[in-house]
Order: structure tokens, then C-alpha cells, then sequence
């Protein structure tokens, strides 16, 4: 801070000048104490300088309405909301979300530093906060074709950027168990920095966790159940509770929180897809939910607000107190948490649940071509059998885990596998799409339900490659085609013509149009699924983007092939 900014903010806490801006009839709540107080608001070039009675050369009037800091997201990959940093603040901004601690995984698996590099120039210069933890697990594992590699120097250097905080989710916890090199020096770099280290626990057992506390990570988002969260808050972690597109687990999770532990407890949605967003909402969504399954709404905005600051060392955010950012918003009552207004660094961003200013940085998105391979032709596709009996993806509703079992198929005269919409075994495919190495992983699914058709996209976790599901060849390898003529999307084909498409030009991940645009988009996708007959019980785009997934149970293709995650191997499509 500046010497004469310094003098300005004491002269207007001590009223001997007149603030920028002073709101007046708010009931404020004090996230220290957990009461609601009175007093006029004084903010001075963007940040609060006191409480009481004061002049302002601005006078906002609250009318009554309760006066929340700003909510902030703990974990989230905003590539998961299929748009850019400027539009992302747009859909947020009216939630009262002005911060998010983001993790630029996603786009790192495909674009390694040029994408971090992506995500934080064009996530400057706008009315909200984007903080960087650094992708730990680049690539997340050695059995498919990742876009890159990054180790502990290829990150080294982003630490000197003001907007990264840290290390993102360590997930390779073996790697920290041997202590691997690279993963030594990546923790070991983020340490002696004072940087912050997150973790990512899912299924770790007690003494795993002290393994992660031994090695300075501090926090985990994987909690499913009550017994994991609390085995976390007693090792010494701050607990994430998460509420995202998947994984739901905010009402498993919040009968851990008391008055004991709260304050190491914060919110997160870690992956929530655009249509969630504007529907539901982020941040604001899990402090109702919260609310509405009895928690306190002052504890559960003290888990939206202070403790997600306090965790990751913001000093200056996550309250109304003199000193901190007038990062704040107007709500009617404390059990909806509809938000009304929205302030950012003192100045009104959102008036009467409308975005009112600019959001936009214009950074040029100039990363280039990231889909990359021959055109395909359905010979590419044939799967050669020797036994009818196969071993098949078997996708379970609403979950990432998938069953490996076996099933007889049909054979063509030729030898090939037949796809039958009556059996729902449907052909599954990966293309490499990063270096050109003609890479594709071929394999069975259970469970789409497709009737006609085909559907790929370019968002396959974690390595990103092009995933199809089809009931015939013609169809897929044109699917397949189109994406990359739009370098990058989602696609669903039926009968040789496009129903509907999406086009993510950056990285394959992520559209470059407004964010009302992709939800119109994503819409007509949802209509065009319907078409295909697919499965309603669960999205699924959303299901065929973790079928390439070797990190989760239990049978899952990649572009190297089918592989048994229990076993940590490829296996034959054929059963013996």
C-alpha cells in the first residue's frame, strides 16, 4: 500500500475526512462474533476503514437488508464451467461470489504452462479475484497420452506472480508416500516460498493423512462421508466441503461441523458445469443448503467468507471489519441468502440480482491448435474378437465408478464387435489428440442407453483426449472428424447429420462465446440426447468425460486401452 493511501484510510477510520462511500441501515454480520451489528459502513479507495457513525461523499442506503462479505470458492476448476475467466465472473458475481482459489488442471493436462499461463492473463484486470494454486499431477498418471508434463521447474516460476497461492490438490499420494523427487521438490518449492499445499485424500486411511501432514498439506476436498470429514478436521486439516455437479456432499458432510470446529471448515465446488451455475448457483447454493439442513447461517457464512480467507492466507478478505476489502453483498433474510446486491472493492457490481458493469479484459485467446490427429475412417474402429464373451464398462447412474463385467456380444461375419442397442453395449473409443501418435483405445460400454447415433467430446479426464460412444462406426468417425474440424467440443450425430454441437476451441475445454451462448448451446445438446434415446437419469456427456479416467474404479478406457484400475493394468477387450 501506498504511504498516502495509508494516511487516506486513517483520516477517513478516524472521520476526519469523508469516506468514498458510506452504507448506511445495514444489519451487518460480524463473522468473528457471530452477532449482527449496526453502524454506517465507511469505505475508503476500495476497502473498508471503520464502522460507526461517519460522512461519505456516496451514501448507499441498505434499507434494512443484512450485509454479508463476499462469498469465496475454495477449490474449483473453472475449465468445468466450459467458459472463459470474463464470463465466469459474469455468471458468479450476481451469487455474491467475488473470490475463487482456482486450479488450473485441466487445461495444464492439455496446454501445460501455456495454459496456466492462459488462465491467468485472461483472468486480469477484472472485478473479481482469481487466485492460482499450481496443477500438482501433470501428467495425473502414466497410462494414457497427456498433452504435457510439468515438474517441479516447469512451475518453479509462477510462484513469483502475486495471484498464485500455492500448490494445487496433491493427488498422487503415492508419489508423497516414497517421496519421490519431483514430488519432494514441487512441495518442498511451494513450502520454503510460505505457499499453501491443498490436498486430495479420497481414501486415505488415518495414517495416509499423517503422511499428508507430515508433508505440509493443510486441506482436502474428497470427504464423502462424515466419518472421513472428521477423520480430517482431527488430523489437522481444514475441511472443503464440497457441492458440485457430481459429487453432492455437503449434506453428508455438514453434521460434522460444531462450534468446536467450523472455523476449519469452507466451502467448495470444485467441478460445477454453466448449467448448475445459473441455475442453482455456486458459494450462495451450498450456504443455503447448509441452512436448510440446520446449520447456523451466521456459521455457515463464516464458511463461505473468513474461513476460506483465513485458509489460504488472505489477510485482507472474508469480512467487514476496517482493513479489509469492501468485497461485500445485500441479502433479505439470513435463510435464503438470495443475494440483491453485489459490491467489489466498494464499488456496485450488481444491482437487483443484475450484473451492471463490464466484465471483460479482451486478452486474445492465442494458444493455438490443441486437437491433433489423422482423420479416422470406420476400419479404425473395428474391435477383433476371438470369444463372444467381453469384457464391458458397466456405467453406474450418477457416479464416477464404473463396474468391469463380462457379458456375450455380438460378432459380425467379419470378426468384429457388433454394437446392440437391445443388449445397451455400445462401442467406446479414445483417440489420442495431443501428438499425433494414432493412439485409440477401443472398448465396450453398458449403460448409455443410445438408440441411434453417436456422441464425443473433447473433455475426457484427466489427459483430455477424444471420447466417443456410438451405436455405429459411420456415425462415430464422424463425430470424431467434425470435433476436429471445430478443434474441440461436444458433438452428438445421428444418422450422419449434426443434431447439436458445442465448439471449445480453447484447449478443447472451453468456448470462447458469452456464457449465454453455451447455455443456449448446452440446451439444444440436452434436446438432441433425447433424440439418441440416451439414459435420463444422469448426463451423459458428463459420464463419457470420466470414462477415460484410470484413477477411479473400476474398468476404464484410455487411448493406451481398456485398464483395470484395481489391478493398475491393461487388460484384452476379449474375456478368457
Amino acid at each position: 500500500m501506498e504511504r498516502n493511501q495509508l494516511r487516506r484510510r486513517i483520516s477517513v477510520a478516524s472521520g476526519k475526512e469523508p469516506a468514498d462511500t458510506v452504507v448506511k441501515n445495514g444489519r451487518i454480520v460480524d463473522v468473528f462474533n457471530g452477532e449482527i451489528l449496526e453502524g454506517d459502513i465507511a469505505i475508503v479507495d476500495g476497502y473498508f476503514a471503520g464502522i460507526g457513525e461517519y460522512e461519505g461523499k456516496h451514501i448507499v442506503d441498505a434499507n434494512g437488508q443484512y450485509v454479508l462479505p463476499a462469498f469465496i470458492d475454495g477449490h474449483v476448476h473453472i475449465e468445468s464451467s466450459l467458459v472463459t475467466p470474463s464470463e465466469f465472473a459474469k455468471v458468479l458475481l450476481p451469487h455474491g461470489v467475488t473470490t475463487v482459489i482456482a486450479d488450473p488442471h485441466e487445461i495444464a493436462n492439455v496446454l501445460g504452462t501455456a495454459g496456466i499461463q492462459y488462465m491467468l492473463d485472461s483472468s486480469e484486470n477484472l472485478p473479481f479475484d482469481f487466485y492460482i494454486m499450481l496443477p500438482s499431477c501433470v501428467p495425473a498418471t502414466s497410462f494414457e497420452n497427456s498433452g504435457a508434463i510439468l515438474t517441479a521447474e516447469n512451475l518453479k516460476p509462477f510462484y513469483q506472480h502475486s495471484r498464485v497461492l500455492g500448490l494445487a490438490e496433491v493427488m498422487n499420494f503415492p508419489a508423497v508416500l516414497h517421496a519421490e523427487e519431483d514430488m519432494l521438490n514441487k512441495i518442498s518449492d511451494a513450502k520454503q516460498l510460505c505457499k499453501k499445499v491443498d490436498g486430495h485424500a479420497a481414501g486415505l486411511s488415518k495414517r495416509d493423512l499423517n503422511v499428508y501432514m507430515a508433508a505440509g498439506i493443510r486441506t482436502d476436498h474428497e470427504s464423502t462421508t462424515a466419518l472421513e470429514a472428521k477423520e480430517r478436521l482431527k488430523s489437522g486439516m481444514y475441511l472443503m466441503i464440497r457441492e458440485g455437479t457430481v459429487a453432492r456432499d455437503l449434506r453428508n458432510l455438514i453434521p460434522v461441523v460444531n462450534q468446536y470446529n467450523s472455523r476449519r471448515c469452507l466451502f467448495v465446488t470444485d467441478d460445477k458445469h454453466l448449467d448448475d451455475l445459473v441455475l442453482e448457483g455456486s458459494i450462495d447454493h451450498n450456504v443455503r443448503l447448509a441452512i436448510a439442513e440446520g446449520l447456523s447461517p451466521i456459521t455457515a457464512i463464516q464458511m463461505a467468507t473468513i474461513n476460506a480467507a483465513e485458509c489460504f492466507g488472505l489477510q485482507d478478505k472474508g469480512a467487514i471489519a476496517a482493513g479489509y476489502k469492501a468485497d461485500f453483498s445485500f441479502v433479505e433474510d439470513l435463510e435464503s441468502i438470495r443475494i440483491s446486491h453485489v459490491y467489489k472493492d466498494g464499488m456496485a457490481v450488481v444491482e437487483d440480482g443484475k450484473l451492471i458493469i463490464d466484465c471483460n479484459n479482451n486478452h486474445k485467446n492465442g494458444l493455438g491448435k490443441s486437437v491433433h490427429f489423422d482423420d479416422l475412417i470406420e476400419m479404425n474402429l473395428n474391435i477383433s474378437l476371438f470369444s463372444k464373451k467381453a469384457n464391458i464398462i458397466e456405467i453406474i447412474p450418477n457416479s464416477l465408478i464404473t463396474q468391469h463385467i463380462v457379458e456375450e456380444v455380438e460378432i459380425c461375419d467379419q470378426g468384429f464387435f457388433q454394437p446392440s442397442i437391445t443388449a445397451d453395449q455400445l462401442k467406446l473409443a479414445v483417440i489420442e489428440r495431443h501428438h499425433m501418435t494414432k493412439q485409440i483405445g477401443l472398448g465396450i460400454v453398458k449403460g448409455l442407453g443410445l438408440k441411434n447415433g453417436a456422441i464425443a467430446t473433447t473433455i475426457a479426464h484427466d489427459s483430455h483426449n477424444l471420447i466417443i460412444a456410438g451405436t455405429n462406426d459411420r456415425d462415430m468417425t464422424l463425430a470424431a472428424n467434425r470435433i476436429k474440424k471445430m478443434q474441440g467440443g461436444l458433438i452428438v450425430i445421428k444418422d450422419g447429420q449434426i443434431l447439436a454441437s458445442l465448439e471449445l476451441p480453447i484447449a478443447g475445454l472451453i468456448s470462447d462465446r458469452p456464457y449465454r451462448e453455451i447455455y443456449a448451446s448446452l440446451n439444444n445438446l440436452h434436446i438432441a440426447l433425447e433424440k439418441l434415446g440416451a439414459n435420463s437419469h444422469f448426463n451423459p456427456f458428463l459420464t463419457l468425460s470420466f470414462l477415460a479416467l484410470p484413477v477411479i474404479p473400476e474398468l476404464k478406457l484410455t487411448d493406451k486401452g481398456l485398464f483395470k484400475v484395481s489391478k493398475f493394468e491393461h487388460i484384452t477387450i476379449c474375456s478368457e
